[in-house]
């Protein structure tokens, strides 16, 4: 081990809690101790007997409260993530053809499962080099937009409004939901995971649906397109509705949500969750534009996350070095996405994350850079 990495971050500079990893993201103190105190009544029982049913509405309704949902919009939850759902969209949202905004990994890989079903047209894929941002445009023929509210690889975000008002609008907002604010109404679907904002495990995705969405589906749904019951939308919207899932749901992450869910609406609702992401944005980007060598990655400060804050080292300082001594320190899950960036540090901001964590973080960077 490098003689630097023994380096000790005077215990008065340290973060109170020193993760700020893009997921799966902080779960807040005494949140794991409150599942275990639940005992045998909900982990290791039917979830399709009450206590599981029960927490699925909890989870819900707490999304009906934290969203505002306009009249008709419903929920549906399902397992796999946001990347079976990109799988499920291809099979039950898109009727012919879709175009697709991409501007970091993840809006590429929902236009990638596009491009590779068979029974689909071709899309049209719209693309920003990383650190930009493209919007979709309207177009003839084209019956889904598709982008990403914030990109979890890049640390860009875009606004969520509809391109043409005869097609739906699904909104990939896996590290956006509950962190930035959105109009729902904007949105046909708006989808996502629990690990991020929420402060849960990932295996899950959860979404909004208009009653444009629920409409499309239940019409691709009778059309005879086959489409297996994994990715059965329909199905998973029936099943939300008794309090179920199709398949056994992870307990544990939804009782982790709904947690965040309670504390979510008790301090502020999505209101309060952006402000609390917006005050560590500040942070982290102001000390980037004063720092003598480091940078927000993303020029265009109206595209910066509020979310997710991408920030770019110079050459000369050894991030892997960096990163090894802040984590001997306590202070973990700082790496970019892979591929994204040179020389890049990236720094989860969700509602958890406390403000003078960051501005906390920033200071032990710069100790530690001080003395590398």
């Amino acid at each position: 081990m490098p003689p630097q990495i023994r380096l000790s971050i005077p215990s008065d500079l340290l973060p109170v809690d020193g993760r700020f990893g893009s997921g799966p993201s902080k779960v807040p103190a005494g949140r794991l101790d409150a599942l275990a105190a639940t005992g045998a009544s909900l982990m290791g029982t039917s979830h399709r007997q009450p206590p599981v049913m029960g927490l699925v509405r909890r989870v819900v309704d707490g999304l009906a409260a934290l969203f505002d949902l306009p009249d008709g919009y419903e929920v549906a939850i399902g397992n796999g993530g946001s990347a079976a759902f990109w799988d499920l969209a291809t099979y039950a949202l898109i009727e012919r053809r879709s175009q697709h905004a991409v501007f970091g990994e993840f809006g590429g890989k929902f236009a990638g499962a596009a491009r590779r079903a068979p029974w689909l047209e071709e899309p049209t894929v719209l693309t920003a080099e990383p650190g930009d941002r493209v919007l979709p445009v309207a177009e003839e023929d084209v019956d889904v937009y598709a982008w990403t509210h914030n990109e979890t690889s890049t640390g860009v975000w875009a606004p969520v409004a509809r391109p043409a008002e005869d097609a739906l609008t699904l909104v990939d907002a896996t590290s956006a939901a509950g962190g930035l604010a959105v109009d729902i109404a904007a949105a046909d679907v708006y989808y996502f995971a629990p690990q991020k904002s929420f402060a849960s495990d990932g295996g899950l995705w959860l979404t909004t649906l208009s009653p444009s969405a629920i409409e499309q589906a239940s019409r691709i749904a009778a059309s005879g397109r086959h489409i297996p019951a994994f990715f059965d939308l329909v199905g998973a919207l029936a099943s939300t509705r008794k309090g179920q899932t199709y398949n056994t749901p992870a307990v544990a992450t939804l009782f982790l949500m709904a947690e965040q869910l309670d504390w979510m609406l008790a301090h502020g609702g999505l209101a309060g969750m952006a402000e609390r992401t917006a005050a560590s944005a500040d942070v982290l980007y102001g000390w980037a534009e004063k720092s003598s060598y480091a940078a927000p990655f993303v020029a265009d400060p109206d595209h910066r996350s509020a979310v997710v804050g991408t920030v770019e080292l110079d050459p000369a300082v050894d991030k892997a070095l960096l990163s090894e001594t802040l984590r001997a320190n306590g202070i973990v899950d700082l790496d970019a996405y892979r591929g994204i960036g040179a020389n890049q540090l990236r720094i989860a901001m969700y509602p958890t994350v406390d403000a003078a964590d960051v501005e906390a973080l920033t200071a032990c960077i710069d100790w530690v850079v001080d003395r590398l």
